[in-house]
């Protein structure tokens, strides 16, 4: 669990890491460099889950022997598929990380909804729904290793 407050956003008591996998954890399927390292070091504190459509096939393969959830979502409703799953972790708990506009609710409904603009750019949508952005999944997971970036960023 990761605890902290943020002056005018509020108290937070993260348990979950939810993310998506093609655009925000990998680019044409295969796992972005850090990736692998850093949701190894979350593990310890949260329990970090990935959902995905997955696109190329490749998600349960790539993130095998990490710490992680995988969930595999079919091609309709995938935006309701991503919120009731966020829904049913409790959305208080939950930090949001993903690209998409099968995105947006997930991220809005989370406690911290990040959005990426990486390689494979990111549902204008999905951004405005989003409580910050990130230009690097490595950035939006040092978030999490870094707490107090989270505080720099949303205290108001």
């Amino acid at each position: 669990m990761i605890e902290i407050e943020i002056p005018g956003f509020g108290w937070l008591c993260l348990e979950h890491l939810v993310c998506d996998y093609n655009g925000t954890l990998a680019e044409d399927g295969e796992l972005l460099p850090g990736v692998r390292e850093s949701l190894t070091a979350l593990a310890e504190n949260l329990s970090v889950h990935v959902i995905t459509a997955d696109t190329f096939g490749l998600a349960a393969d790539r993130l095998a022997g990490l710490p992680v959830g995988v969930t595999v979502i079919p091609v309709e409703s995938q935006d309701q598929a991503k919120l009731d799953f966020v829904s049913e972790l409790g959305r208080e708990r939950v930090m949001a990380i993903g690209n998409g506009r099968n995105d947006a609710k997930m991220l809005a409904a989370a406690a911290v909804g990040v959005a990426l603009i990486q390689r494979e750019g990111a549902c204008a949508a999905t951004l405005a729904s989003a409580d910050l952005v990130c230009t690097q999944v490595q950035d939006a997971l040092d978030l999490l290793l870094e707490p107090k970036r989270l505080v720099a960023t949303l205290r108001s």
